[in-house]
């Protein structure tokens, strides 16, 4: 393994981690990013036909213009402009490479990878929340029926499937599983579908339930899932459903485990980790965090579009200790 030194080493190759490192860039500071999968690893994994709820100027990172199609992207039009972000500005990013630990010792951090050992004066967190779904913790989840992800319909077309959760994904799913054939049955904690669903989806889905399209079952919860059916508990009492497929978009998380190795404090109540507002330094110096991960469990505060004004501040605040 070679030994590697970086001022400024960021973990997550995601948006935001781009704009961090195109932000050290125009300041001059050697940096590197280590992404565990491939470039913008989240988005690559989004369904295929995903569409944004941002416009794609907000989408934009160190005004690079972003041109699309439609006013809302899709999926593959965002990974062409981060993947062009890249190549075009030459940035140094090494994929494929995960971050095992992250120790700080006499002032150096120490940054040990799959591939490499680095030090590095300072480390910024910029690891998203897209790689820890949140289980049903019910007995059957481990049966190969059963996902916590959504790539396209064509597995599920003339299948029996039910789709858990109320959110943008969960309804994205319900909605094209069932145009391309699937049965769709949907099972959500709440009383309604999510608020936070997009204004031009909210009013389709809740056409298709009326309809009967699309089954849902509100203030239900699955019990158990077995090879060919669902038990679930209802306001009216247990049911059970045929069932070949189950597409739990309950929700991701940080790993906040990560965070607390490296010495992180979060919150008892969210799990929301100590930081400046207006550096994006941590309890810890040299340690900054950007994006998604300053929300704690509250992942729908920070997105894209709010959050890649902390590249500047982590990077403005970097070079100013530099070059006190």
């Amino acid at each position: 393994m070679a030994n590697i030194h970086k001022e400024v080493l960021i973990i997550g190759g995601g948006p935001i981690g781009i704009a961090c490192a195109l932000a050290c860039k125009k300041r001059d500071l050697d940096y590197v990013i280590l992404e565990k999968g491939a470039l913008t690893n989240s988005l690559y994994h989004y369904p295929l036909n995903m569409q944004f709820f941002s416009t794609s100027e907000k989408l934009e990172i160190e005004n690079i213009p972003f041109i699309s199609k439609s006013a809302k992207p899709g999926r593959d039009e965002a990974l062409e402009y981060y993947r062009r972000v890249v190549t075009s500005n030459n940035l140094e990013i090494r994929l494929f490479e995960k971050v095992f630990s992250v120790k700080k010792v006499n002032n150096q951090f120490h940054v040990r990878s799959e591939k490499n050992i680095y030090t590095a004066s300072n480390v910024v967190v910029a690891t998203g929340f897209y790689d820890i779904p949140k289980l049903l913790n019910v007995p059957g989840e481990q049966l190969p029926k059963v996902s916590h992800y959504y790539k396209e319909a064509h597995p599920y077309v003339l299948q029996k499937n039910i789709v858990v959760g109320a959110s943008n994904s969960a309804v994205d799913a319900a909605l094209e599983i069932w145009r391309k054939g699937g049965e769709v049955t949907m099972v959500v904690r709440g009383k309604s579908i999510g608020d936070r669903v997009k204004y031009w989806v909210k009013p389709d889905i809740e056409n298709r339930i009326a309809e009967g399209s699309i089954t849902a079952y509100f203030n239900t919860e699955i019990s158990e899932i077995r090879a060919n059916e669902v038990l679930l508990n209802t306001p009216e009492g247990p049911k059970v459903l045929p069932n070949d497929f189950v597409i739990a978009l309950t929700g991701y998380r940080p790993n906040f485990e990560f965070l607390q190795q490296m010495g992180i404090t979060l919150s008892e109540e969210k799990n929301i980790p100590v930081y400046n507002d207006a550096t994006m330094e941590s309890n810890i110096e040299g340690l900054y965090l950007a994006g998604v991960i300053c929300g704690g469990t509250e992942t729908h505060k920070w997105f894209i579009e709010n959050s890649r004004i902390h590249a500047t501040l982590i990077a403005d605040d970097i070079y100013r200790k530099m070059n006190v």
